[in-house]
């Protein structure tokens, strides 16, 4: 992104207009939490996909805000009670919302959240409303979904590669596919280029899942900003660990099962151990062949778009593209 780009002078308007939304006054303990997770920050990627695939299509992007609000607070809103079902103390470094006030206020809010979502899309032309309606719907039940998967794995033995693809696909992925397909739809763009974004997105979201769950092992410790290996402390069934369940076999096998079972273990031990199975499996490179096939399968439907307005997705293409080579 050169100058001030595309993307650069909506994000800025984007953080703007969020700071201008009042979602509620009384009680403040149901609208103070929901200020501060959106003033927690993160990328805004989700709004900003919205805006940059409308941009390929109409000027004036800064025209869809709102709906584009709509995506970034349905996603905080799913951050907000996925924190509760982790008990996770920590979002962008910052005490979650149920460790700040506690569980009942981080679910309530959230709540609230979601009906402020639709309050947003509201202001939709009448005659797409019923369309971005049923889109927001389908994806907002999806990645509860994915969710519910998620946890279900937890108390599972063995998940199956196709599982786990399915699962990040609806918990990660959909939102980015709605948060592209939104923009199209609204920017006026037919339904088989809006279709071939949604799609697009959903690829490229289940590579970047498929990246997080390799740079947790395999990232450059100085530039990650967390603790390597933490899904090798938790046991959490990622693509690697699956298929090093499913390639290992004797020694490898047996030594990777005991790992998995320890409940008192040294952190480090424990990585540094299961780690070395990964390398003398191969597991890297299965999952940068894998993560590298979703990210190929969405360049060729993004290639194949008919658009009228080449800046925006050429920007649309470079933000995807420095996702894709991110260190942390």
């Amino acid at each position: 992104m050169t100058e001030k780009s595309h993307a650069g002078a909506l994000l800025d308007k984007l953080e703007t207009f969020i700071g201008t939304q009042t979602f509620g006054e009384s009680p403040s303990e149901l609208y103070t939490p929901i200020d501060y997770i959106l003033s927690l920050g993160g990328k805004r990627i989700r709004p900003l996909l919205s805006l940059l695939s409308f941009g390929m299509f109409q000027k004036n992007p800064e025209s869809i805000l709102k709906q584009a609000l709509a995506i970034e607070v349905f996603h905080n809103f799913t951050l907000m009670h996925d924190d509760i079902m982790d008990q996770a103390p920590l979002r962008r470094g910052k005490p979650t919302v149920h460790e700040k006030w506690n569980a009942n206020v981080a679910i309530l809010s959230g709540d609230v959240m979601l009906v402020k979502a639709y309050d947003l899309l509201m202001d939709t032309e009448p005659a797409l409303l019923p369309e971005i309606l049923r889109l927001f719907n389908q994806t907002a039940a999806e990645v509860c979904e994915g969710q519910q998967f998620d946890m279900n794995f937890e108390n599972l033995s063995e998940v199956k590669e196709k599982e786990y693809i399915q699962m990040i696909r609806l918990k990660t992925a959909v939102l980015l596919g709605c948060a592209l397909k939104m923009g199209a739809i609204l920017g006026g763009a037919n339904e088989t280029e809006s279709n071939k974004l949604y799609e697009f997105g959903v690829n490229v979201g289940v590579g970047f899942q498929l990246k997080d769950d390799l740079l947790d092992v395999f990232a450059d410790k100085a530039k990650f900003g967390k603790q390597v290996g933490g899904d090798i402390i938790s046991n959490k069934k990622t693509f690697l660990l699956i298929k090093a369940k499913e390639l290992a076999q004797g020694k490898d096998a047996e030594e990777l099962s005991y790992w998995l079972d320890q409940l008192d273990f040294d952190k480090e031990m424990k990585v540094n151990a299961v780690k070395a199975i990964y390398e003398k499996l191969g597991i890297k490179a299965l999952t940068e062949a894998k993560m590298n096939s979703y990210f190929e399968k969405g360049f060729q439907q993004l290639e194949s778009i008919n658009f009228n307005n080449i800046s925006y997705f050429e920007e649309l293409k470079q933000i995807t593209q420095d996702l894709i080579h991110r260190e942390k």
